[in-house]
């Protein structure tokens, strides 16, 4: 059976901590922040953690980079 392949996209959209949660960048803060309040604004500058719904998803799609970035 060949290795299992890590997906290019999604190991440049999630990070995975030490203790093996996913992270992503926030949502909504490519455009139109001037009609985003500051404080919207600033809260949108920290990662944001993976909902549990997808969590196994995303781990499928990081494969062995998932268990590796452990």
């Amino acid at each position: 059976m060949p290795k299992m392949k890590t997906r290019r996209a999604a190991k440049k959209r999630f990070k995975v901590s030490s203790k093996g949660k996913l992270s992503h960048r926030h949502t909504f803060r490519s455009h139109n922040m001037e009609h985003k309040t500051r404080k919207r604004k600033r809260d949108m500058r920290q990662d944001q953690d993976v909902h549990s719904s997808d969590h196994k998803e995303v781990v499928k799609l990081l494969g062995t980079y998932y268990t590796r970035g452990r």
